[in-house]
């Protein structure tokens, strides 16, 4: 299994930084941020920061991790931008970029910035026909597509990634749309849940990935659940049994490995750790290497 660090864009970009620089000298594999100009709470006032500038940052301060948009929202902007923008940072990263897409699900940002929102299907047409654009683009030395939301004409791409196969990775689990979209277009597949969920959603991909006589053993799947870890027992009782909004491990390394295992028995092929419940820098980075150094091993 792959362990990669998920970066919080609400957060100075020298903490930014500092992590993920912590995290590559230590032996994680990647580093991810999220695509979001203003946080989901009902008054967004805090900072955040963009995506792509953070990774372009990112590709050239941090060497060898592999860095991802976990995932870019496919709306805010015009995909073949998004393709160039995706391959330029995998040059000046050397090979190293995962351009991560969806639908787009924060109404209020759309709102705010003039994005047009739509309903879900329409954003799930966008974000099909947008994957249609980037793959070939992507792939092909030219490439016309006529669509409703988007059209290229003979359009090229150079230069193409530094990378064979810069991979597309696909979030999100919806059964009827957004599964059947990774199933065509995905290199990766990503979403949020417990093992029991992932393990679900997974065989439906591979139902999906079987209509169309695709190998589904070609999708790499990751996940990402919040991350309690500690060998102070007494701390982790506080969050033994809380309901969250997100999936949540919780427990000592050693409780931990037993609960990744879980993960990896599911089909996971990477852990994705977000660094929202480690505000304090010095606090996470500690956290950062009880996990690298005490369970990774145990997946390597």
């Amino acid at each position: 299994m792959r362990f990669s660090y998920w970066a919080n864009a609400q957060q100075p970009w020298a903490d930014i930084l500092a992590s993920a620089r912590h995290a590559e000298s230590t032996g994680w594999d990647g580093v991810y941020v999220a695509d979001h100009f203003v946080p989901s709470v009902v008054d967004p006032g805090g900072p955040t920061l963009e995506c792509w500038s953070m990774l372009a940052g990112l590709a050239a301060a941090v060497p060898r991790v592999r860095l991802g948009a976990l995932v870019t929202g496919n709306t805010y902007r015009n995909p073949a931008l998004l393709a160039k923008i995706a391959t330029t940072t995998d040059h000046i990263s050397g090979g190293r970029v995962v351009l991560g897409l969806g639908a787009g699900w924060q109404e209020n940002e759309h709102t705010f910035y003039g994005f047009e929102y739509g309903t879900v299907r329409s954003r799930l047409d966008r974000l099909e026909e947008a994957c249609a654009v980037i793959t070939g683009l992507l792939r092909d030395d030219r490439t016309t597509f006529h669509g409703e939301h988007y059209r290229i004409e003979d359009a090229p791409l150079s230069p193409k990634a530094v990378q064979e196969r810069l991979p597309l990775l696909i979030g999100g689990g919806g059964e009827q749309r957004t599964l059947r979209i990774a199933a065509r277009y995905a290199d990766e597949w990503n979403i949020w849940g417990s093992p029991e969920r992932l393990a679900a959603k997974g065989a439906v991909l591979e139902e999906r990935c079987a209509e169309i006589g695709r190998d589904p053993a070609e999708i790499h799947r990751s996940a990402q659940a919040l991350m309690f870890v500690s060998e102070d027992t007494a701390w982790l009782e506080r969050f033994r049994g809380v309901e969250l909004e997100r999936p949540t491990i919780v427990g000592t390394p050693e409780e931990v490995v037993d609960l990744v295992a879980a993960y990896r028995d599911a089909g996971v092929d990477e852990l994705i750790v977000p660094d929202f419940t480690m505000p304090d820098p010095t606090v996470r980075h500690r956290v950062l290497d009880l996990l690298i150094e005490r369970v990774a091993p145990a997946f390597r």
